[in-house]
């Protein structure tokens, strides 16, 4: 028990690095500015969704890959070509165009892939490899928590902000959004390049 406590912060920091909730939270209050009602329920969702896949990844992850014989630069490509599907609309939406987000928010695209996307999974395993299972589960469960309180919290930060505010965090969001799976993609493949 003393042995985890000790590994903690080495384990709590990176996965706290890769999901980012200051970068995530903006995002969040963008994509359910209008659905006040509904917010319980995604944030439910988001964290229940994000806990499922970070477990099944550090019970599975690896042999996963094996399996079907992708590698981590691979994940990389398909997670930042995800976000940049949902980034685009984003960005070309007219203001007086109503969010109407397909299918369950709180899913796709919150729990998966930015809660837990390509860089958290990939920081799953690494940890898992080095740490061993323990410490990053109870790391995981620590970052969780962490979003869940600043998802709870977002209806006050919408308040002091404003809508108007949320409309242009959201633009700017979707530009880093875009930006970041860009990034992503460029990784995955300039690593695919280099190893060939």
């Amino acid at each position: 028990m003393e042995d985890i406590i000790k590994t903690l912060p080495n384990t709590f920091i990176p996965i706290f690095v890769a999901i980012d909730v200051f970068a995530i939270l903006p995002i969040f209050i963008s994509l359910t500015v209008d659905m006040p009602d509904s917010r319980k329920q995604i944030i439910r969702d988001s964290i229940f969704t994000a806990l499922i896949v970070g477990l099944l990844f550090v019970a599975l992850g690896e042999a996963i890959f094996k399996i079907v014989g992708i590698t981590s630069d691979d994940f990389k490509i398909a997670g930042g070509l995800v976000l940049l599907v949902l980034a685009i609309p984003e960005l070309i939406r007219h203001e007086e165009e109503s969010r109407k987000p397909a299918g369950r928010v709180g899913v796709v695209p919150i729990g998966v892939p930015l809660i837990v996307g390509p860089a958290v999974l990939t920081t799953i395993l690494v940890l898992v490899d080095h740490y061993g299972i323990i410490p990053t589960i109870l790391s995981l469960l620590l970052n969780l928590f962490i979003i869940w309180i600043s998802f709870i919290n977002a209806e006050r930060i919408i308040n002091l902000l404003g809508k108007g505010t949320i409309i242009g965090i959201s633009r700017i969001m979707a530009l880093l959004l875009a930006s970041i799976a860009v990034m992503m993609i460029r990784l995955g493949v300039s690593n695919i390049i280099r190893h060939m």
